[in-house]
């Protein structure tokens, strides 16, 4: 029997994480059956006969749902990191295993949870508990909070407009518990009556919460729009397109800025009245070092003619030691201003691990070809925004993004707009650039500031505060465009203290494990 369990439920486990990969953006976009997709899982796991058995059903889960969702990495670190794609392959399934685990502390604590607390209770504890996973993953060892469950309501506006008062974590604490809500009917045999309304009434209160205040914000952002409240920049985007094998051979170097040039032309051409007051290029846009660089001179003489500012990203560094010749490299941001000045520069402060640096290097000597293919970087801080005419610019690099928390230390610092720089062709033609853009929309809402997208090669965007995507591009083709950007000032709840609600939820489930932990199994389960 329990061969037969192992055999039947590990395949229920799979169809979560099959599930959750069909919901999310790139794996098919349904995201409807993430109300559901949690169930298999959460059904198999409340009766494995075993603690043993929940850990294995939450990797079997884990491990689907991340290989799939991360399938990028093999493309990442063998086309362009410069690792064998068998080594590349491991490194995925390791990267799996890792992520994963958290799945094997959901099912392990699920499963301690089913059998001891009122199905009311278990009904709440286990949004709580996936949310608390999903902010402990986000931390631990820098964070790789990459595409939590809520990222793939991005487009769905009504249902994200939350994410002002809790963040992206509320989203995916109410796609938990619409799965645990469909859980608790099962354990309770379908209940009728005052017990049925007991569970089902309170959910459905918040359901339609969520719903009044998503429409409410939107109305409240659609009158603003249409009475054109607020002050308003127009800026650029341009695309370059630039393949990513050659775009730091020296030969490519003055190609890829007279293809940048270029677009930036066409576009202050295209304007019907006034042009861009602000040109926003890539990560990296500059494939090489500016100071001092005469290949600049066409830049200059570009902002300086049209009175215009430009940001792009380049490398950057700085001598520390003038006897050993010591530099320090940055992944920066530069502002250029029309007066032949620099308006300031952001070096980024999240690197990516294994991608712009080592962790422990030094015990990971097998590695280096990923730092040597693109550079050993020095982590930059943030200080205050980058400032043009009544922008102050937020700037996050590439996969910063991803952390909400340097959009909130942004928003702190004074940031009216987050300007996104980033250089997605390592993903290459995957799902990645799509999760990317998720990833920032939900930056956007949380903050209520416009974001500014700007991609080499996709996908660039215009995201409103209210999450709105406005003009964007497509992958892997030349694309400019521009657009009013929308100026605020007020901080949201999120950002004056609606972001630890994920922290609380765990704290929550810590203290109810502690309270729980020598209560026996089974005595509360039909309360």
């Amino acid at each position: 029997m329990r061969a037969l369990f192992f055999r039947w439920d590990n395949g229920f486990a799979a169809l979560s994480g099959l599930l959750l990969w069909l919901a999310f953006p790139g794996g098919g976009g349904l995201w409807p059956l993430l109300a559901v997709a949690l169930l298999p899982l959460l059904v198999t796991a409340c009766r494995a006969p075993s603690a043993l058995a929940a850990c294995a059903l939450g990797l079997t889960a884990g491990l689907v749902h991340f290989t799939l969702l991360l399938y990028w990495i093999v493309i990442v670190l063998s086309r362009y990191g410069g690792l064998a794609w068998p080594l590349a392959v491991l490194a995925l399934i390791f990267l799996a295993l890792y992520m994963a685990l958290y799945s094997v502390l959901f099912a392990l604590i699920c499963r301690h949870l089913c059998g001891r607390l009122p199905v009311w209770a278990l009904l709440w504890l286990l949004p709580a508990l996936w949310v608390g996973l999903d902010w402990l993953r986000g931390w631990l060892f820098t964070g790789l909070p990459w595409m939590d469950l809520g990222y793939a309501l991005y487009e769905v506006p009504l249902l994200i407009q939350v994410s002002d008062l809790v963040g992206h974590h509320g989203v995916s604490f109410l796609l938990v518990l619409v799965n645990a809500l469909f859980l608790a009917f099962l354990l309770r045999r379908r209940p009728t009556g005052a017990a049925a309304a007991a569970l089902f009434l309170p959910v459905l209160l918040l359901v339609g919460a969520v719903c009044w205040y998503g429409q409410l914000r939107l109305a409240q952002f659609d009158a603003e729009e249409e009475r054109g409240e607020g002050r308003r920049l127009l800026v650029g985007v341009v695309q370059g397109n630039i393949d990513q094998a050659l775009k730091w051979s020296p030969a490519m170097q003055e190609a890829t800025l007279a293809s940048y040039l270029a677009a930036s032309r066409q576009l202050v051409a295209a304007a019907a009245t006034a042009g861009p007051a602000l040109i926003v290029w890539p990560e990296t846009a500059l494939p090489f070092y500016p100071q001092p660089d005469g290949r600049l001179e066409p830049l200059w003489q570009l902002v300086a003619s049209q009175r215009l500012a430009l940001l792009t990203g380049t490398p950057w560094y700085e001598l520390v030691d003038w006897q050993s010749r010591l530099r320090h490299y940055y992944n920066s941001a530069l502002l250029f201003r029309p007066d032949g000045s620099f308006g300031g520069r952001y070096d980024k402060h999240h690197l990516v691990p294994f991608g712009e640096y080592v962790p422990l290097r030094r015990f990971l000597p097998f590695l280096a070809p990923l730092v040597e293919t693109v550079g050993d970087f020095t982590a930059g801080e943030i200080d205050r925004p980058l400032p043009w005419g009544p922008l102050q610019a937020g700037v996050l690099i590439c996969f910063e993004s991803v952390f909400p928390a340097l959009t909130r230390t942004w928003v702190d610092a004074g940031a009216n707009a987050l300007i996104n720089l980033t250089n997605d062709a390592w993903y290459g033609k995957s799902s990645a650039p799509w999760h990317s853009l998720a990833m920032a929309v939900f930056r956007a809402v949380e903050s209520r500031r416009s974001l500014v997208r700007a991609a080499n090669t996709g996908i660039s965007a215009f995201i409103a505060p209210s999450g709105r995507i406005g003009a964007r591009s497509g992958l892997f083709v030349p694309w400019h465009d521009q657009a009013e950007v929308l100026l605020r000032s007020e901080r949201s709840w999120w950002v004056r203290g609606g972001y630890l609600f994920a922290p609380a939820c765990l704290l929550l489930v810590v203290v109810t494990l502690l309270a729980t932990g020598r209560r026996p199994a089974g005595a509360t389960r039909r309360g």
